[in-house]
């Protein structure tokens, strides 16, 4: 196996090849990657989409020729808009998929995984949106759990969560918070942000470890036990159920 593409609903990227490894993020149905290690049942992907790398168990992907591979990373994504549907084969058999799913090469409700037709009669997502909509998106995450290397609503961290919103939207971001804090324009002022710009927090070592999206009037939506709304000051989140704040402000970023 050279290329590969997930076609199940999610699958975890660990970070060594074994069962009880560290999850450090997710791949979601539809990412395709490249394999550059191997091992007996495991392999080391670096996934199209970010470049994230990590381990996966071989038995929960599909095997892609490169042609394929090649094509579908010039082709625009189109993304499930749904936040639980399913694709089904010509025999009727259904496979889960969820908000952010990447459809590969859909047209009239059909997608091609790999040479076999399935059919997904849901809402798409498949160009740039406007700015407004990252709010939107993000609220529909409202509630989802908290999980390290998570990236779908039944779990996912915060980085991960930044991630999925701004590509159901057409945009891309990096994977970990770090990295995500590199892109984009610094703003000096949260009065300068607008909805949807992205606020970076770091820890005492100064390492960026957090990040969430701003609302309107100082508030942010972050996945932090949960995706959750709190205040957002120049010291950086206050959660009013703690009565303190639980996040260092370090910087506000302008993607788009």
């Amino acid at each position: 196996m050279k290329y590969g593409i997930c076609n199940l609903s999610k699958i975890p990227l660990r970070l060594e090849a074994n069962d009880r490894s560290e999850m450090v993020s997710e791949v979601i149905f539809g990412d395709h990657f490249e394999v550059t290690e191997k091992s007996k049942q495991w392999v080391k992907i670096k996934l199209s989409y970010d470049g994230y790398e990590g381990w996966i168990d071989k038995k929960q992907c599909l095997t892609i020729h490169e042609a394929y591979y090649n094509k579908l990373s010039k082709e625009p994504q189109i993304l499930s808009n749904e936040l639980v549907d399913f694709i089904e084969d010509e025999k009727g058999i259904l496979i889960p998929i969820l908000l952010g799913a990447r459809l590969p090469f859909y047209k009239n409700k059909t997608i091609d995984l790999n040479g076999k037709k399935y059919t997904f009669e849901g809402d798409i997502s498949k160009r740039s949106k406007p700015k407004s909509e990252i709010i939107n998106t993000a609220f529909k995450f409202l509630n989802a759990p908290y999980l390290w290397g998570g990236k779908t609503l039944f779990g996912l961290d915060c980085s991960g969560f930044t991630q999925m919103v701004y590509k159901i939207n057409g945009r891309e971001l990096l994977r970990d918070a770090s990295q995500q804090a590199s892109q984009g324009e610094v703003l000096s002022f949260i009065e300068e942000s607008e909805p949807g710009d992205l606020a970076f927090f770091d820890n005492d070592e100064g390492n960026i470890i957090h990040v969430g999206i701003i609302l309107a009037n100082n508030y942010i939506i972050h996945a932090s036990g949960m995706v959750r709304v709190d205040r957002l000051d120049q010291s950086g989140i206050y959660n009013a159920e703690l009565k303190k704040h639980t996040h260092k402000l370090r910087v506000i970023k302008k993607i788009f």
